[in-house]
């Protein structure tokens, strides 16, 4: 019998190593990417769509859970 464990990704707000709440750590986490480089496209993304990528960060900072409560409880 062979058991198969499927690891779910999900996105969080990785507030240890935030700059403003911790989205941008988080979601660098959840592509395994680089926080910096996902930070300075942000940036650049922020200037050309300057009102509706502000609206989403907030969106997704009072969405996002925490790093530590996913991990502490992981339903």
């Amino acid at each position: 019998m062979v058991i198969i464990m499927i690891e779910r990704k999900r996105l969080y707000k990785d507030v240890s190593r935030r700059k403003v709440s911790g989205v941008l750590a988080g979601f660098s986490d959840y592509i395994n990417g680089d926080v910096t480089l996902i930070r300075i496209l942000f940036v650049l993304l922020s200037l050309k769509f300057f009102p509706l990528s502000i609206v989403i960060y907030i969106a997704c900072a009072l969405i996002f859970p925490d790093k530590q409560d996913i991990f502490n409880n992981p339903n």
